[in-house]
């Protein structure tokens, strides 16, 4: 009798368990069927695809009116550092970025009944709790913005911090992107910079040191010099001083190195140094010429 009742009770209960799912088949297949669920749906996506092109478009028109700004800031007579402005212009529009793609993202959770409220304040506690165990980024985001507070290095200018050489790309709140002359792109986290060779805010001076024969007439040699550099300083718009042949650095065995220098535009000083010394060899090529053929040789 028992075991007839411990069937009639299994058997029950499988009826109760199809009976069940059945119910819930149903259920969900007049969810899936019903338009008015699909319709909401297709609302909602479209809704997610206006907001994401409205952002972008956002965005996109942010950034070219921070360009046109900064344009017509730069060409301002009143405006004496053009660094700033565009490192400032970079910068806002990366700001810009962030902050509408922040509230784009709320949006789009909106749309799908998620709750803002208690989302921004659960964000609020965890952000507080991340805080404490990213002080690296804290450090860099402070570091990043006494950079441009204080005007350290700008967009465009060459640096070296630490073995990184080369021209400034970008300078965020977080890292600083470098490129260096043959190409390489370091990214630099801003806490990491703890210092830097600015070449770009001074004129740089460019050293020439030009070896000759012991056996040439020194007056001949730095009158030589003396008339190329000047030749080089008519016609170079770089050089923003006079050049001075400063006279006999040293003696050697063979030859003697006669220096000249010459202040320049910043970073200049190297094609400066490139061209002169090209054309001090001519000129010291075609004073030996001419002494050859007076003498007949």
């Amino acid at each position: 009798m028992k075991h007839w009742q411990s069937v009639l009770v299994a058997e029950t209960s499988a009826a109760e368990v199809i009976n069940s799912w059945e119910k819930l088949s149903n259920e969900l297949i007049r969810y899936i069927v019903n338009p008015a669920v699909w319709m909401g749906f297709i609302f909602i996506i479209i809704k997610v695809v206006f907001i994401l092109i409205a952002a972008k478009l956002i965005v996109k028109v942010a950034n070219k009116t921070l360009e046109h700004m900064m344009i017509e800031r730069a060409r301002n007579p009143l405006n004496l550092d053009r660094r700033r402005t565009k490192t400032i212009g970079k910068l806002l529009g990366n700001i810009t970025s962030y902050v509408v793609n922040f509230i784009m993202i709320l949006m789009i959770l909106n749309q799908f009944g998620i709750r803002l409220e208690p989302l921004l304040a659960g964000a609020g506690v965890v952000g507080l709790a991340i805080g404490f165990g990213a002080q690296s980024l804290v450090k860099d985001v402070i570091t990043g913005f006494f950079i441009i507070f204080e005007d350290q290095f700008a967009v465009g200018d060459v640096i070296q911090s630490g073995v990184y050489k080369g021209t400034v790309e970008e300078i965020g709140l977080r890292v600083t992107i470098i490129r260096t002359l043959t190409g390489e792109v370091h990214i630099i986290p801003n806490g990491t910079i703890l210092q830097v060779t600015n070449f770009s805010v001074h004129n740089s001076i460019a050293i020439m040191d030009i070896a000759v024969p012991n056996d040439m007439n020194i007056d001949d040699a730095l009158k030589i010099l003396h008339e190329t550099v000047m030749k080089n300083y008519e016609n170079n718009v770089n050089m923003v001083k006079e050049p001075e042949v400063l006279g006999v650095q040293a003696l050697g065995a063979t030859e003697m190195t006669i220096r000249a220098s010459v202040e320049c535009k910043p970073n200049t000083q190297v094609q400066i140094t490139r061209a002169i010394n090209a054309e001090v060899k001519k000129a010291l090529d075609k004073f030996r010429l001419e002494m050859a053929s007076s003498r007949g040789e």
